[in-house]
């Protein structure tokens, strides 16, 4: 009711956009089939429920933020699987699979947007826990300070090792899903959440400034991710490139070296094409090395003419 009453006498902006045009979000809501309606109705009360419970309270333990990301991102994926069940397109999954996909989506953006809520004002938004950042900085504020820079990316491969337990759930959940559709639009956000963890993972910069995919890779996964085979190639891709980044030195190097290889494992065990995919062509090269003397050959050979 707080944010309610906040919001009508001006919020800030996009929560002020929301309420100013809530009526959109009413209509659109009562347009919807009965059950439709209930499984919107059940999730956000449970989701509204969650949330205010840490308005107050701070993420100390990872059960806090296991629980937190549960009631943020966890319950949006119960409550699309069970919209995808209600349609007749999908089999209802157990709550644990769409609560994975939502927990690894959740703390990809907690990871990769730390600078951004730290410098939150009035004040700022502190959603890695305490029992993960206390092991490397007295405040979680100090992560951002260059002269803490080698803990800081420690506490941020330790943050990104949490997140990666999350993979082989959300791997099982999409490949229960039958409907091309709605494979692509969840299989999508997954590999882009996994491209960005690489991205992040072991770079300092995530404390200096916005780390973000290239647009022309997100355009490339948008375009090639069509079958649960493109997914597992995804993963298997992005999973090679964040295993040769990892530090031995690194004080959760065995740990996230053990979940890596498990999630590459997975890929390659239910891909049949992975293992034609990781074996080298020589074809092509050859045909573009041709290709190559047969073009000196005939510039030389124009050179040579009167």
């Amino acid at each position: 009711m707080a944010f309610f009453i906040f919001c009508l006498l001006g919020g800030t902006n996009a929560y002020k956009d929301l309420m100013d045009h809530f009526h959109h979000v009413s209509t659109a809501f009562l347009e919807l089939g009965k059950n439709y309606q209930e499984v919107i109705e059940d999730i956000t009360m449970r989701m509204g429920g969650g949330m205010a419970k840490f308005i107050n309270k701070e993420i100390e333990t990872i059960d806090d933020y296991e629980e937190y990301c549960h009631y943020v991102a966890g319950l949006a994926g119960l409550g699309l699987s069970k919209l995808f069940h209600a349609s007749g397109k999908e089999d209802l999954a157990p709550d644990s699979l769409p609560n994975a996909v939502g927990l690894f989506l959740q703390k990809t953006n907690i990871i990769r947007d730390y600078l951004e809520d730290i410098n939150e004002v009035p004040k700022c938004r502190m959603f890695w826990p305490r029992q993960i950042w206390s092991k490397y900085v007295n405040k979680l504020e100090d992560l951002k300070f260059e002269e803490n820079s080698v803990k800081a990316v420690q506490c941020l491969n330790d943050m990104i090792t949490n997140a990666l337990s999350h993979v082989e759930d959300c791997l099982v959940c999409l490949s229960t899903l039958r409907d091309p559709a709605i494979l692509r639009s969840c299989a999508i956000p997954q590999i882009m959440a996994v491209g960005t963890l690489t991205m992040c993972y072991n770079n300092a910069e995530v404390f200096r400034g916005a780390v973000k995919m290239r647009r022309g890779l997100s355009a490339k996964v948008f375009d090639q991710t069509r079958t649960m085979e493109d997914v597992y190639g995804a993963f298997f891709h992005f999973s090679s490139i964040l295993k040769s980044k990892v530090d031995n030195n690194d004080p959760n190097a065995t740990n996230t070296l053990k979940r890596i290889e498990s999630i590459m494992k997975t890929c390659r065990d239910y891909s049949g094409t992975l293992s034609k995919r990781n074996k080298p062509n020589y074809i092509p090269t050859l045909i573009i090395i041709f290709f190559i003397v047969v073009a000196i050959l005939l510039a030389y050979l124009s050179a040579k003419r009167p």
